[in-house]
């Protein structure tokens, strides 16, 4: 139940990879914290009946640019990390170095607290397979990708990553929200920020809706974790006015061809890949659920392919965009791709096609763009200091709008790695006061 003019330690606004870092770090080194999520905190079904409310109502979870790139986002507790592939990529180190953020340690560290390994083989699908054969043969530099999954748990011939994994082999956010209840830290789902309470440049609290009701939450700390376009409006209605400008969003496109015997296509997503650094190009295998096949089919009148589902391999090519756009005071998303990005994801386009062709398939064709993981919305050095801090104190953020670059990775163990270390951040920051304090007691 919503608890209005509630002190706490620190208020955690989101629930994806960064919220939930902190949220469990701060939770076990002893603070009150009151966690606050937007969506839900239903059981994982793994259907698409469960996941359509959650990612693809217009407005909420579901965006459009003005190029009809589709463009989504989980919320529910956990957020985006209930449907992402599970793809862990190395963080950014050098490039957030280069502004003042040393996460090395803690990314580091990161595989010892979550599942972070290749799929063995006998987890490989035949068409991540067939990739990982054609593209190896051609000569591309095509390895294993690392997964956020415990093969133990993982099921052969399942497409499930997409639906949020009910087996609980897929590592998500909510894992970490489950620890920080396990510490003591409270959870109001379905209660949705508006804006941060202020007082003389600084944060005091949050102001929420909950049932139609307009509560408040009170504490020193507030974190807002709520994502790449979540972060950006709440703090624009708090007076920071150049959030959500600049910003990359990771476009992507898909290659299909048919393959003789492959079977039924179903498979762990990005098993295998290759990554062309220097053009800021990723191209991996990507099995999907048949409905979300559909819809893709649809968006380019693939009327015929739209049934056809076994002996289909798609191939995913997603690019480093280039940042610009700005996102609407109601969160749609106004950023076309530059010509620069096109010329990277047809530069892609034609790899892949290469790839199918030499694994035997016919009926090539591609799909329409798409988009994900937007962030730098909120960016280090421009509306943040390296310790993720706002213009008001105590007002921090971490989650993907902090990155202050183009990536065209996925983010998660970036994510992770940040929160960890602003976590430490807080913790010793908030030692340092009350020894402080002690001090000028004594002297006293």
């Amino acid at each position: 139940m919503p608890m209005p003019n509630t002190e706490f330690d620190a208020i955690i606004v989101g629930t994806g990879p960064g919220g939930a870092t902190v949220a469990r770090e701060l939770s076990k080194a002893g603070k009150k914290v009151l966690i606050l999520e937007w969506g839900d905190y239903e059981p994982t079904r793994g259907s698409a009946a469960q996941v359509i409310p959650q990612v693809g109502i217009p407005g909420k979870g579901l965006f459009f640019t003005s190029q009809m790139l589709t463009t989504i986002r989980g919320i529910t507790t956990g957020g985006s990390s209930m449907f992402y592939c599970a793809t862990a990529f190395n963080p950014p180190v050098d490039m957030l170095k280069s502004h003042g953020v040393d996460i090395s340690e803690q990314a580091s560290a990161m595989p010892d607290e979550v599942p972070i390994v290749p799929l063995p083989d006998e987890l490989m699908g035949a068409g991540p397979r067939r990739f990982l054969d054609s593209a190896g043969h051609l000569g591309y530099d095509v390895h294993k990708l690392n997964k956020f999954i415990q093969p133990e748990k993982c099921r052969q011939n399942c497409q499930l990553c997409s639906y949020g994994c009910p087996y609980g082999a897929k590592w998500n956010a909510r894992l970490f929200v489950d620890e920080a209840i396990d510490a003591g830290a409270v959870m109001i789902n379905k209660a949705k920020v508006d804006k941060v309470i202020t007082e003389h440049k600084k944060a005091i609290g949050v102001e929420y809706r909950h049932n139609r009701e307009i509560f408040q939450a009170y504490a020193p700390l507030t974190i807002i974790a709520a994502g790449g376009i979540g972060s950006p409006l709440i703090l624009r209605k708090s007076g920071i006015e150049r959030a959500g400008r600049d910003f990359f969003f990771d476009p992507l496109v898909f290659v299909y061809g048919k393959i003789k015997g492959l079977g039924s296509g179903k498979a762990v997503p990005m098993s295998s890949g290759v990554h062309f650094a220097d053009d800021g190009i990723v191209m991996t295998d990507f099995n999907m659920p048949h409905l979300l096949k559909i819809i893709l089919d649809l968006e380019v009148l693939k009327l015929k392919q739209v049934f056809s589902y076994t002996d289909t391999l798609p191939i995913m090519i997603k690019i480093r965009d280039e940042l610009g756009g700005e996102l609407s005071k109601n969160g749609w998303v106004k950023k076309n791709l530059t010509k620069n990005d096109k010329l990277k994801l047809h530069k892609g386009a034609v790899h892949a096609k290469r790839i199918l062709q030499n694994a035997g398939a016919t009926d090539i064709y591609e799909g329409w763009m798409f988009a994900a993981h937007p962030g730098g919305t909120v960016k280090i050095g421009e509306q943040l200091d390296a310790d993720l801090k706002t213009e008001f104190d105590n007002l921090y953020v971490c989650d993907c709008s902090v990155i202050p670059q183009e990536l065209g990775l996925p983010p998660t163990w970036t994510l992770l790695s940040l929160g960890k270390r602003l976590a430490r951040h807080l913790v010793a920051a908030d030692a340092g006061i009350k020894s402080e304090n002690r001090k000028t007691v004594s002297a006293a």
